[in-house]
């Protein structure tokens, strides 16, 4: 993984320096709360619902053992023995003093990390795919791209003050596991037949109060030329995006109203003034970048077959196994290895949360079984991305002690949610009630596999950061009179056949959900086909029988309510 050089230490270093005089003048009351909103923001400090959150940078998803001790250290030290771990691969931390911030920031940088850009109106953390240089379907390595671009938009002067936040998705796979399409801009690489390195870049995508998919508006485009392109695509996203409106200020507005085309058309008309610049990057630039993520020392091993993982282990673990095996270990490049999935969805917290004695934990392992690495996923887990084959059941049995082996990575409880009401104070209404509730619902590990994939996302308000509306089933917080409501998508996706979901009607209350839940999988599993998905049943059937289950199941609790003089 990429290493701090002196230019990159000295800059960390100098902005916390900058930030702990900041924030002594505003405890002394020198720098008013509206002068120094901008500058905490710059440094990924909010003021949530109950106290400051903090929200560190993971570039692209990769630390190492090394970096999450920290994080562990700061969360036992400075929060409240916990950290979250979010959608676009940072952490948060949610309990923070803000006389103790510049210390956290302090410790941060002795490993190599920062919270800069992890808020405001400026280019946020470049995400990718987390099995990014190990996935068996990988056309690219994305890493050393994301490092540039990384390089390349940190402390941008012209790219501070943007008309919204901005965000990038990088993938080099034949699967999209970063949600390429729901992103400001998604970059997908690849390699022509003579291999050179190319991008297709999407325009336009993003989720919250208008989620819209991603347009293609350029092909081919040469790695090298990646500065100069984007650069004329954010100068014009800065010249005509909204200011005038936070709800419309996001890139996607601005290409929705001018299309596709014609953004690109202006997007070319910038960049055929500026596409030789000297921003561009150069094969030397690669060679410095790329040599942080060479291969680690691989032994000469065969790939093994689960057949022959199974053959040698107790009779009373093999169908436990077999079982974390399918859902949580993933195909590699190298022979012999695999990718695990370490799942943040025990039944009872929160998604994505993890305890400092866990991170220290998984930090142990990452050091024992996976070359001192470990990657964060879209979906708030942990990845360790090179284990020996022959190691899977000794790392299984350990991971068992720590609570994150649990085998529902795709499953119904595998959910996506945000902070939501319990925290931020934008939310609407709470996530995580609503996620512990159907955990406890559906907490049957045979009758999720027999579900099969399902993806649940939850969002506590507008802003989706729970990403609810690529969920194949998605849930809404929102607020009517004062009072916590809740709004059912069907129909989302992410990968490759992105979709967005489509809202089903009214409102539930929180009560409800689970039972709501509970009528939307039964029809599923009364109404599909052999082997059917539950998305592929949804999109044969359309949402007319989902609907009218939900409905007809918050009909009856209210009939029965008036029988029994129940208020609702």
């Amino acid at each position: 993984m990429y290493k701090y050089d002196a230019i990159d230490q000295t800059l960390v270093d100098q902005r916390v320096a900058q930030f702990r005089d900041q924030v002594a003048r505003r405890l002394n009351g020198s720098l008013a709360e509206e002068e120094f909103r901008p500058l905490r923001l710059q440094n990924g400090l909010y003021h949530q619902r109950h106290a400051y959150m903090l929200r560190v940078a993971i570039p692209y998803g990769l630390l190492n053992s090394k970096q999450l001790r920290t994080l562990a250290v700061i969360a036992q030290q400075y929060d409240r023995g916990y950290g979250h771990f979010t959608t676009r691969q940072n952490i948060q931390y949610n309990w923070v003093n803000l006389e103790e911030t510049p210390d956290i920031l302090a410790e941060l940088a002795k490993v190599e990390m920062h919270a800069i850009q992890t808020s405001g109106n400026c280019i946020r953390n470049i995400t990718s795919d987390a099995f990014a240089g190990v996935a068996a379907d990988e056309y690219v390595d994305p890493r050393p791209v994301c490092e540039l671009l990384r390089q390349w938009s940190t402390l941008h002067p012209e790219f501070a003050h943007l008309p919204r936040k901005f965000k990038f998705a990088i993938n080099g796979a034949k699967e999209d596991r970063t949600v390429l399409l729901c992103h400001d801009v998604g970059i997908e690489l690849k390699k022509n037949s003579a291999g050179e390195l190319l991008a297709n870049i999407y325009a336009g995508g993003g989720m919250g109060r208008t989620p819209i998919l991603g347009s293609l508006i350029k092909e081919d485009l040469s790695w090298q030329l990646l500065p100069s392109y984007l650069t004329a695509l954010l100068r014009v996203y800065n010249r005509f995006g909204r200011r005038d409106n936070l709800y419309k200020a996001r890139i996607k507005i601005l290409v929705k109203a001018l299309g596709p085309q014609e953004f690109a058309r202006q997007v070319e008309g910038e960049w055929i003034h500026i596409a030789k610049s000297d921003d561009n990057f150069t094969q030397s630039e690669w060679d410095r970048v790329a040599q942080h993520f060479r291969r680690p020392a691989y032994k000469a091993l065969i790939t093994l077959s689960t057949e022959d993982l199974l053959s040698n282990l107790p009779i009373t673990e093999k169908v436990a196994f077999a079982r974390w095996h399918e859902r949580n270990v993933r195909a590699h490049q190298v022979p012999g290895y695999a990718s695990v999935i370490l799942s943040l969805k025990h039944h009872g917290i929160a998604p994505g949360d993890a305890s400092s004695g866990q991170m220290n934990a998984i930090a142990d392992l990452a050091d024992q079984y996976s070359f001192g690495e470990l990657r964060i996923t879209h979906e708030q887990n942990l990845v360790l991305a090179d284990v020996e084959q022959t190691q899977l059941f000794s790392l299984w049995q350990a991971a068992k002690k720590q609570k994150v082996a649990l085998p529902n990575i795709g499953l119904l409880t595998d959910i996506i949610a945000c902070p939501g009401g319990d925290f931020c104070s934008l939310a609407n209404a709470m996530s995580l009630p609503i996620a512990k509730a159907i955990q406890e619902r559906f907490d049957d590990l045979d009758y999720l596999y027999d579900l099969g994939d399902i993806s649940l996302n939850i969002s506590g308000c507008i802003n989706s950061c729970g990403h609810h509306h690529v969920g194949n089933i998605g849930i809404l917080g929102v607020d009517k009179d004062g009072e916590e409501w809740y709004q059912i998508t069907l129909g989302g996706e992410q990968g490759n056949e992105a979709a967005i979901g489509k809202v089903i009607g009214p409102s539930f209350y929180a009560d409800e959900i689970p039972d709501v839940m509970t009528s939307i999988i039964n029809t599923y599993i009364g109404q599909r086909s052999h082997d059917e998905s539950f998305i592929q049943t949804y999109r044969r059937l359309g949402v007319t029988p989902f609907k009218e289950a939900a409905y007809s199941n918050a009909k009856a609790k209210v009939q029965k309510q008036d029988a029994l003089g129940v208020p609702a």
